[in-house]
Parts: C-alpha cells; sequence; structure tokens
C-alpha cells in the first residue's frame, strides 16, 4: 500500500516545538490538512500562520490532551474545519530522567496520564470519523524505551510500553474497520525534549546533542506512514540496542545494571 498524504486531514499533538513542529511542516508539505494541537498557543498559531504562508492548511487548537474537554474540543474542531479525520498522529509526551527509588507517585501518574491514558481517550474520540476516513491511519510516536526498560526511564519506559501494547491490541481490532495502525519506536532524538523533563537528576552520559535532529525524524516519520510500516525503529543506537536485546536479553540486562552500580559506586 502506499499512502496519498496530499489532501488528508490529520490531528498532531504535542505540535508547539521539537519533533512535533517538525512532523507538522513534513505533513504540511505533503499537503496534508492539519489540527495542531498543543499547550503554547503563541507557538502554536505561529507555526500555523508558518504553514498557510507557505500555501498548505492549518488550523492552532490550545489543547491539554490529558483534559477531557480539551481532547473533544480538539476533535471537534479538527472535523470542524476539515470535514474529517483521515490520519492522528498522537506525538505528545513527557518524560522524567531519575531512578525509581527516588521518585514519586505523582510523577509516574503524570507521565501515564500523558504519556498513555491522553492518546488512548483522543484515539476514542477519534475512531468514528477515522472509520469513514480515506486511508485512515493511528500513528503513536512512542521510544526505543517502549521496547526495552531503561534505567532512570522506568515511568517513561512503563508509558511507552502501554503505548506500543495498546498499538498492538489495536492493530487487530481497528482491521474491521481498515484503520491502519503505525508505531513508530525513535531512539535519542536532539530534540529539545530534555528541556521539558518531570525530573532530570539521573546519572548517565546522555549526548542528545548527538541524536537525530527533529527534521530527519519527521522525514523517517512521513515516509512511514506513506508506506504504511507497521513498526519502525529510527536510530542506530535504538537499533543495535534493540537487536542486541532481542539475541541476547539477559547479557543486556547484566551489562545495563553493571553500568547503574558503577555510576553509583
Amino acid at each position: 500500500m502506499q499512502r496519498e498524504l496530499a489532501g488528508k486531514r490529520a490531528i498532531l499533538t504535542g505540535a508547539s516545538g521539537g519533533i512535533g513542529r517538525a512532523i507538522a511542516t513534513a505533513l504540511a508539505k505533503a499537503g496534508t490538512r492539519i489540527a495542531l494541537a498543543g499547550r503554547n498557543t503563541d507557538k502554536l498559531n505561529e507555526l500555523a500562520a508558518s504553514i498557510r504562508s507557505a500555501g498548505g492548511e492549518a488550523i492552532a487548537v490550545h489543547a491539554d490532551v490529558t483534559k477531557t474537554d480539551d481532547r473533544q474540543h480538539l476533535v471537534e474542531s479538527a472535523v470542524s474545519a476539515f470535514g474529517g479525520i483521515d490520519l492522528l498522529v498522537n506525538n505528545a509526551g513527557v518524560g522524567s530522567w531519575g531512578h525509581f527509588a527516588d521518585s514519586t507517585e505523582a510523577i509516574c501518574r503524570t507521565v501515564m496520564e500523558v504519556n498513555f491514558f491522553a492518546p488512548i481517550e483522543l484515539t476514542r474520540l477519534a475512531v468514528p470519523h477515522l472509520m469513514r476516513g480515506n486511508q485512515p491511519a493511528l500513528v503513536n510516536v512512542t521510544s526505543m524505551c517502549g521496547r526495552k526498560g531503561m534505567p532512570a526511564w522506568p515511568e517513561y519506559s512503563a508509558s511507552k510500553f502501554a503505548l506500543v501494547g495498546m498499538s498492538e491490541a489495536w492493530r487487530g481490532e481497528f482491521e474491521r474497520f481498515d484503520i491502519d495502525v503505525l508505531t513508530i519506536v525513535p531512539g535519542m532524538t536532539n530534540s529539545g525534549f530534555d528541556r521539558n523533563w518531570l525530573r532530570n537528576d539521573g546519572k548517565a552520559d546522555l549526548r542528545f546533542q548527538e541524536g537525530m535532529t527533529p527534521e530527519y525524524l519527521a522525514a523517517k516519520i512521513i515516509g512511514a506512514i506513506q508506506k504504511n510500516r507497521t513498526e519502525t525503529v529510527l536510530g542506530s543506537e535504538a537499533k543495535r540496542l534493540l537487536r542486541f536485546n532481542r539475541y541476547f536479553p539477559r547479557l543486556t540486562n547484566w551489562l545495563l545494571a553493571r553500568k547503574v552500580k558503577k555510576l553509583y559506586s
């Protein structure tokens, strides 16, 4: 299958900056009409204006995806503006960089609310419209931590594992609606994600500046949507780690545990 993006109607969460902004720009260049969702109204309006000035079509919808009314407003705004929905990209997310023993229940619940409950409840609202869409697809932007839980990322790993698992369940369920479910599994990206973590006291040398650029990642995501790839792992370190873990899971766990012990010795 080859999905044509020109003329498609999309909702994109987490569009205010970083990866979301890059995805929005790439979708617009491909001819997609987009409802841009996020909490930073000024950045959303600026992005929507930039897309429109380049000949694209976009609306800015201020939305905190953890809030029921905001999710409803987002879906209604997209349907009102475009007449339906063909594509939902669940991209909004939050991270917490720190070890579980020093974390809190509040952090765990916040991460799960943003990274798991918000996208699944937004999807619940979007499905009736996607069922009537043109080559409809649901795209969940997860993480390599959703395929291999990582030290100092306990809540984040759990939330992304949950979203990957839900994606797999949806894939079987939504086949009867002809809705494709695509999972994106990125590795480290130089997107500014680390500036918005709930915690930032984990121990390790994280070199985000050496990660993928948001533009590179967005281009790969667009390609995965067009080619209808079920699951796409992006980034050399993510591919290496997940491949190694597939064949040597015990050794992978031992190496990770040894690294943590050295950091705390």
